[in-house]
């Protein structure tokens, strides 16, 4: 097999010609066989094994440097950096990221995981190069999608001033080839990219640069470039700015993949290649259904039916419930997403209501001021978003919604631990990020139901609010504890005395489960729902500390800025002296792996704190 042969960086050079195609469908195979079995990102990785092929035929790595935007696309990139074996554990803890990571290869120059940041970054990248007298390509690699996302834009704008080789290839999966369009464009290339060609323009710029009539002559020239590339090539937008334009090229041509961008590291200057490419290309169920595919749980290869089909509803299920109900009962409903209808379970409301759904690609910053628009406006916008994406939009969130006080509902969902997809993804800053601006409430279900609750009493509440729940299984347990949602006022489940937890959202849970353990020793324990997060229940802490030698916070959150914090500070101001004991993760990143593995290594399932509480009860 000749994937056999790649075993580093490079390595694909020693391929012959003729030999490549028959490379890339390797690669196809194997990602398909693989990630039937791990999961991962199918639809987007095989729609980028030739482009992938073609940059490391053309580049040198690791001293040529390529930058994926968000990077659920480089799965090819590590097969053809010697990773393939540790595909095995493919996004399990301490196997090899989903994502690029600058600690499993030198050939991963940076680090993402998040949308629209790689021309930022490429663009940092060439002056350092420039600055320290390097000679090598820098290249980034950006989707149709990201480039959606504002800070695209921004560097774009940033790149146009710069003199020195720098390319960013546009890899756009949602258009087909025009032959006739494509072909004028290859032979403008294959002119404008020439050494001669090249080498000429800029004699005749320099020549005229500063005489009499020179400028006026060279704007001349450039005025009629342009009339004629507004009939033949679709990437005015770019040239217009001073980035060169090179394309479309078919993204799945190896050879012509690596001529172009060839012809690109001769361009003095910024240049675009845009590329033509299928999502999930080689696989039928990936390119029948490229959204099921982008980010898939392991799966059947025949079929492309997942092998543990899920039975019970999640938290996204729900939520997509209640929006639909809500939306029947009050048309100044809105809903906004920022390219994620499917993901955060808007889908059904955009077919019901499509007047009052708004997906405004993926633009965190700009999906929170257009609904602080529509609040103002007299709508109720429900912006509905995960949480390590929403941290995006931080100043519109305090600047645009919390300062003006405007009824915006933040629905975050993929809070807490999220597993497989690491750090980046990890939603467990919200409660400090968001707690700490001011007019903002922000509040976590402990279960199915009480989901459903908390946002008819959000939309309903008059000012921002921030619902936060979990990936995964929606808890169907306490049924019969349903207490109605008033601001700020948590809910005693368990009332007795000696230790008492206090448990937010997904925590409320492992609670249970803590006091069932704790009980089976002999203590005496009390479960509170916080609920709140900001204003937390001071009545309900206070009650605690008259009652219970020991409190206990609970919350999947890190510890700085969270729940517990917040309880201690309450505390001290209100002068109890009760012992407290905070159960929060860690001022760190999370890795990637299984959520329950995740919480035994940070130590916050529930054998490792009710070991942790019996540690301090016998101190007191």
């Amino acid at each position: 097999m000749l994937l056999e042969t790649i075993e580093q960086a490079n390595d694909i050079k020693k391929i012959r010609k003729e030999d490549l195609n028959a490379l890339a469908q390797e690669i196809r195979e194997f990602l398909i066989r693989t990630i039937s079995v791990t999961g991962g990102h199918l639809g987007s990785n095989l729609g980028a094994v030739e482009l992938t092929m073609a940059l490391h035929l053309a580049l040198n790595l690791p001293e040529d440097k390529i930058i994926w935007d968000v990077g659920h696309q480089s799965y090819t990139h590590k097969i053809l950096t010697g990773r393939k074996n540790g595909f095995e554990c493919l996004r399990q803890f301490h196997g090899i990221s989903g994502f690029p990571k600058r600690k499993e290869s030198d050939c991963d120059v940076f680090d993402t995981g998040h949308s629209s940041t790689s021309i930022s970054a490429g663009l940092g990248l060439v002056k350092a190069r420039d600055i320290m007298g390097g000679k090598h390509t820098v290249v980034s690699v950006i989707g149709d999608g990201s480039l959606t996302g504002g800070m695209a834009y921004e560097a774009l704008n940033n790149a146009a001033k710069q003199e020195t080789n720098f390319i960013i290839i546009l890899n756009d999966n949602n258009m087909s080839i025009s032959e006739n369009v494509g072909g004028v464009s290859k032979y403008l290339n294959n002119i404008r990219t020439a050494s001669g060609y090249l080498d000429l323009k800029k004699g005749i710029y320099n020549a005229l640069q500063g005489t009499k009539r020179g400028n006026s002559t060279i704007s001349r020239i450039r005025r009629a470039k342009s009339s004629f590339k507004q009939l033949v090539i679709p990437g005015m937008l770019f040239e217009d700015m001073g980035i060169t334009y090179l394309g479309p090229v078919d993204g799945h041509n190896i050879s012509s993949m690596v001529s172009v961008i060839n012809d690109a590291k001769r361009v003095e200057g910024p240049v675009m290649i845009h590329v033509i490419t299928q999502k999930g290309k080689g696989y039928r169920p990936a390119e029948r259904h490229p959204a099921r595919f982008h980010g898939t749980e392991p799966f059947d290869i025949q079929t492309g039916i997942p092998s543990c089909p899920r039975t019970a509803a999640n938290y996204t299920d729900i939520f997509s419930t209640v929006m639909c109900k809500l939306g029947q009962r009050d048309e100044k409903i809105v809903a906004i997403t920022a390219a994620m209808p499917d993901g955060t379970g808007l889908k059904r409301f955009h077919n019901m209501y499509p007047n009052r759904f708004f997906d405004v690609g993926i633009a965190e910053e700009h999906a929170v001021t257009f609904a602080a628009g529509l609040a103002a406006g007299g709508m109720k916008p429900i912006v509905a978003v995960y949480s390590s994406f929403l941290q995006r939009a931080y100043d519109q969130i305090l600047h645009d919604v919390c300062i003006q006080n405007l009824p915006v509902v933040f629905a975050i969902d993929r809070a807490g631990l999220v597993g497989s997809d690491g750090e980046t993804h990890q939603g467990i800053f919200d409660y400090t990020y968001l707690t700490g601006i001011p007019n903002m409430h922000v509040c976590a279900p402990k279960n199915k139901w009480e989901l459903s609750d908390m946002m008819k009493f959000a939309v309903e509440l008059g000012c921002p609010i921030a619902v936060r729940y979990p990936r995964g299984t929606a808890y169907p347990g306490l049924k019969d504890y349903r207490q109605s949602i008033e601001l700020g006022k948590a809910e005693w489940i368990y009332r007795e005395q000696e230790i008492a937890l206090l448990a937010v959202g997904s925590m409320v849970k492992v609670g249970e489960a803590v006091r069932e353990a704790l009980k089976e020793k002999g203590f005496g324990v009390s479960l509170v729902n916080a609920r709140f997060v900001k204003p937390i229940d001071e009545a309900a802490v206070a009650d605690a500390c008259g009652t219970h030698k020991l409190l206990v916070t609970m919350e999947e959150n890190v510890a700085c800025g969270g729940y517990g914090e917040k309880v201690l500070d309450y505390m001290n101001q209100s002068g109890y002296r009760n012992p407290l004991l905070t159960i929060a993760l860690p001022d760190a990143y999370v890795e990637h792996g299984n959520v329950e593995l995740l919480k035994q290594e940070i130590g916050i399932d529930a054998g490792s704190i009710v070991k942790r509480i019996c540690e301090v009860f016998n101190r007191i």
